[in-house]
């Protein structure tokens, strides 16, 4: 008796798992919907919006929750110009995603630039609140240029410099942190952030080649200003050049 019983134990044993494995409508749907997102991804890194939009309206019209479709396509109204729109997508995102960090910063940075900082800064808080996402130092420093120009300057001198501790040759922040000092009439230091903003690699804007020759002719460098100023004559000659001071 003993033995039949062990037989049948060890022939039990020997069996193979079964997996129950779902094919269903849905979840290939949902893997398709992904694989599409994906290539319109791959499309606007390519640098065809149009093909990346085609697709991301079919992905939309299949499902009007994607948040990641939404970012996209307000991305790409955003390239395009189109306050508007771009504005629209990023804040549909936002309120599809009212807790995830990098969805929150997205619209924030859109509401500072576009006239909104106060609005703005409320979002950058969200953001940061986020466990997953924490302190950024891209949204830090977009928390605190936004901050300046909302006339925070407490508050846009911590988040900078918070940033560059997190970053130190964030681009913006550095120069965020340039025309604060300038405000302040701290030229020397204004001088350091903004030498250190025109030596990382993100190419120089005309704003902060201005700035650089305020804070030269602030300190009564007339070569350093005239410097600055050919240099922004040469890359950017449909800028008005700044008057040089006498």
């Amino acid at each position: 008796m003993s033995d039949k019983r062990e037989t049948r134990i060890k022939s039990v044993q020997n069996l193979a798992p079964v997996y129950n494995v779902r094919d269903d409508a849905k979840t290939r749907r949902r893997v398709a919907l992904t694989q599409m997102l994906g290539r319109a991804y791959n499309q606007f890194n390519a640098g065809d919006d149009a093909a990346a939009e085609k697709l991301l309206e079919e992905v939309l019209r299949q499902d009007r929750s994607s948040i990641d479709a939404w970012t996209l396509r307000a991305t790409i109204y955003s390239k395009r110009g189109d306050v508007v729109h771009s504005g629209e997508y990023y804040r549909k995102a936002a309120q599809l995603a009212p807790q995830r960090g990098d969805v929150l910063n997205n619209y924030g940075a859109w509401l500072c630039a576009n006239g909104y900082p106060a609005e703005a800064l409320v979002w950058f808080e969200r953001a940061m609140a986020d466990p997953a996402y924490g302190e950024q130092p891209g949204t830090l420093a977009n928390s605190g240029g936004c901050a300046l120009q909302a006339g925070q300057r407490d508050r846009a001198d911590h988040d900078l410099r918070r940033a560059l501790e997190l970053d130190p040759s964030n681009a913006y922040a550095l120069e965020s942190m340039a025309r604060n000092e300038y405000d302040k009439h701290r030229y020397f230091e204004a001088r350091a952030f903004s030498e250190r903003r025109l030596a990382t690699t993100v190419p120089a804007t005309a704003s902060v080649l201005k700035l650089a020759i305020q804070i030269e002719q602030e300190l009564g460098d007339r070569a350093a200003a005239s410097r600055y100023q050919q240099r922004l004559v040469k890359e950017f000659p449909e800028t008005v050049a700044v008057e040089p001071r006498g």
